[in-house]
């Protein structure tokens, strides 16, 4: 081959390259505004001006959303362990048994009491890409500020077993946690991050975090679910954490003794029932 054509055919496939990647990109963020349409659409109004009849209820306790992130029907999936670690918590506290759909909220919620701290537990029953719409209703719903709103997703960037607290920033990728921050306005939610890796081999990162976890990986799963609800007990009821959370260095906050955790295992059972 002469270097005229040598150079020819160099930049066709410099030029293939460029437009595969800008076609890629154009997609990418045509999803993205798509996906951001439909979280506002779903919304009926600002977050402040949903406030439901249950706003005014415990005036004189502090009152948190903590929420599983996920896909409904998929609790069993890697993108949903949000939402395991959350049937962790609601089986901790002995209210497992009080899920209720609520409508006005597009969710599944719980509400249980921790000490002088009223929790909601909510689990979406919309898809990750617009929880942030569920997560929204809710806090209008019960008053709860973006700040007190603590968000349970996967992170693919750490391997199974690792956790790590976040206090708020970017989505750094994850499309349930950007649903969040377009539909509260804000990125100041904290976050309770649970590693589940990235695919090995040829496997594509949606095949990944959609499917569910191999039979060795369930063996860490049932560790990983334990400390997650120490972590989020350790958040929920330490008083300096609610006035002005801080994220660990490294991530990972260690687990709490026995006694601890059966003293913040003991609510005050919600009563609420049927649906909504």
């Amino acid at each position: 081959m002469n270097p005229l054509s040598f150079l020819s055919t160099s930049l066709f496939d410099s030029c293939q390259s460029c437009m595969v990647r800008q076609t890629l990109l154009n997609f990418v963020t045509m999803r993205r505004l798509l996906l951001k349409l439909i979280n506002r659409a779903m919304l009926t109004g600002p977050v402040g001006h949903m406030m439901g009849s249950e706003a005014g209820v415990h005036t004189n306790s502090r009152r948190r959303l903590v929420v599983g992130l996920g896909n409904p029907g998929m609790n069993s999936s890697r993108h949903s362990v949000g939402m395991a670690v959350l049937e962790a918590l609601a089986s901790r506290l002995g209210v497992a048994d009080n899920w209720r759909g609520d409508r006005h909220v597009s969710g599944e919620v719980i509400v249980s009491d921790i000490q002088d701290t009223q929790i909601v537990l909510l689990r979406p029953r919309l898809l990750m890409n617009i929880n942030g719409v569920s997560v929204a209703k809710a806090a209008g719903k019960y008053s709860i500020k973006p700040e007190h709103i603590l968000l349970v997703h996967d992170e693919l960037d750490k391997p199974l077993g690792k956790l790590a607290m976040k206090q708020g920033g970017s989505a750094r990728g994850h499309n349930g946690v950007r649903s969040c921050v377009e539909c509260l306005q804000t990125d100041v939610m904290p976050r309770l991050r649970i590693g589940i890796g990235r695919p090995s081999g040829k496997t594509s990162v949606d095949r990944h975090v959609l499917g569910r976890f191999s039979q060795e990986e369930q063996e860490v799963l049932s560790g990983v679910l334990e400390e997650s609800v120490d972590i989020l007990l350790s958040q929920l009821t330490d008083k300096e954490n609610v006035q002005s959370p801080v994220s660990p260095p490294g991530g990972r906050l260690a687990s709490q003794t026995g006694k601890q955790r059966e003293r913040l295992s003991a609510p005050r059972k919600d009563t609420t029932t049927g649906q909504t």
